[in-house]
């Protein structure tokens, strides 16, 4: 997790904004000012309120504020804040098995008889509450200890109620589903991870021999490559579970004793996976236009690619968008001056503008909150995409973390954060759901997928051989990586 967060946080990092210009939420009127617990707070069971907004309060209090009783049910967005950043507290099976004994408790009274009426009374709610987290959190559920505590209560929710009985079966075979259709998800990762890995150890092996096929020989028209593309981006977004962008960051809570606290976290891995695609999608272009020898060649394909990052911007593909502008803005690609002189550069330009990092990459701020404004009152399906600047969206949830304490200095947990944490991540619910409106064509898929990606030390090799050297520093560093790189295809 280490590397990933290096990768990630390792280049132009965004301003951090003052605390007081963070977007505000209906649940965070109070923002972050630093006098608001100066102010008069309303306390109710553990709960501290602010402006009749909850602003913090005990792991205990807040646990229990999450349960449903016989004339009370958390608000949903409550639910979903407070399953997602709890883990920032405590693990999710140890959550799951609190909520199991308070819910047993709540319904033992003295009378077995009123005790199963209470049972009967309060079943429908406590199994709502277990669709929401198990629908919206599957991949918790992949621990053995979080099926064995949900078993245990649905198991006696269901008892002797044929009613119930369904809707846990309901519940239960969704979840199965779900963990299903992620485990071949994974398994499809691992699988193109290996032809790709394949593919390149053939060229390697025999680079004379090896027939270079380019993505114009593929398919020439840069609108369905930007729509293939928005397949693979809207693919990926898919698995990313929400509560990966908080464990992404998760450390351990200083409250706690446990040494072993979080070991047994399971990593943020799909959200790893998308970012592996971001690097694999800018190596890929870089790869394609570094590798031709004709000089006419690489013009055309950059030519391509920069139709094919307009289309990107038009669909809303931004991520894809910034990826390919900084296959292009690479060393090996840029240095490139005899071919850059023959491509109309213009309309890179803009693009480039467009996602230019200055001013904390307000210009693509703007383009993002266009393309969402959009998407809200879209009438078509393709209207609706939108698909960030991944790494950035990642930054300023990473910045919002570290910005903002987990605890208040009186120990009670800061629900003001947690908030916003969860504003920002639902926002990102709304684009993931989106469904592709294009047509696959699995030729190009396999081939952006799976097609062979040069390492940088490869790309300038490739890069000095179409165009010499400028200096001699440069003359060095290509005699450097022939003999490194030519010595280690022999061996």
């Amino acid at each position: 997790m280490a590397k990933f967060l290096v990768e990630v946080l390792g280049c132009a990092l965004p301003v951090r904004e003052d605390n007081n210009n963070m977007p505000q939420t209906p649940h965070s009127a109070g923002g972050y000012n630093k006098n608001l617990y100066q102010a008069k707070e309303e306390v109710y069971s553990g709960l501290y309120y602010h402006d009749n907004n909850l602003a913090s309060g005990s792991l205990e209090a807040l646990i229990r504020h999450l349960l449903p009783t016989l004339d009370y049910y958390p608000d949903r967005t409550y639910t979903f804040t407070f399953l997602l950043s709890s883990r920032l507290f405590i693990r999710p099976h140890e959550l799951m098995s609190k909520v199991c004994h308070m819910c047993v408790e709540q319904q033992r009274l003295c009378d077995p008889q009123a005790d199963k009426i209470r049972l009967r009374k309060m079943a429908p709610k406590i199994l709502q509450l277990l669709t929401e987290w198990t629908e919206t959190f599957p991949y918790d559920f992949r621990d053995e200890r979080m099926m064995r505590s949900l078993k245990e209560l649905t198991h006696r929710l269901s008892t002797g109620d044929e009613i119930y009985r369904k809707a846990v079966s309901q519940l239960s075979q969704g979840l199965i589903r779900r963990l299903t259709v992620l485990s071949q998800y994974q398994e499809a990762l691992v699988k193109i991870n290996a032809t790709a890995a394949e593919r390149l150890a053939v060229l390697k092996a025999k680079p004379q021999a090896a027939i270079h096929r380019d993505i114009m020989s593929i398919c020439n028209d840069p609108f369905t490559v930007a729509q293939q593309l928005t397949h693979i981006e809207l693919e990926r977004l898919s698995y990313i579970g929400p509560e990966e962008f908080v464990q992404a960051f998760v450390q351990k809570d200083p409250v706690d004793n446990d040494k072993s606290h979080f070991s047994d976290h399971k990593k943020a891995a799909n959200l790893e996976a998308y970012v592996d695609w971001f690097n694999r999608l800018s190596y890929l272009v870089a790869t394609e236009i570094c590798m031709p020898m004709k000089k006419k060649q690489r013009a055309r394909l950059l030519d391509f690619f920069i139709d094919v990052a307009r289309e990107c911007f038009n669909i809303g593909n931004f991520n894809s968008l910034m990826a390919i502008i900084s296959g292009m803005n690479t060393g090996p690609v840029s240095r490139l001056k005899k071919t850059w002189s023959k491509v109309k550069t213009a309309k890179f330009d803009i693009l480039e503008h467009q996602m230019d990092p200055s001013g904390n990459f307000y210009n693509y701020r703007t383009a993002l909150r266009g393309a969402t404004q959009r998407s809200v009152t879209a009438n078509s399906s393709r209207e609706k995409i939108v698909i960030p600047f991944f790494s950035l969206l990642i930054k300023d949830i990473y910045f919002l973390n570290e910005g903002c304490a987990n605890r208040l200095h009186n120990g009670q947990v800061n629900f003001q954060k947690l908030w916003e944490l969860a504003k920002q991540v639902s926002e990102f619910m709304s684009w993931k759901s989106v469904e592709c409106p294009f047509d696959k064509d699995r030729k190009i898929l396999h081939y952006l997928l799976t097609a062979p990606v040069y390492t940088e030390d490869a790309l300038y090799l490739a890069s000095y051989e179409s165009e010499g050297p400028d200096n001699n520093m440069d003359k060095d560093r290509w005699k450097s990586l022939r003999s490194t790189l030519l010595n280690r295809a022999s061996t």
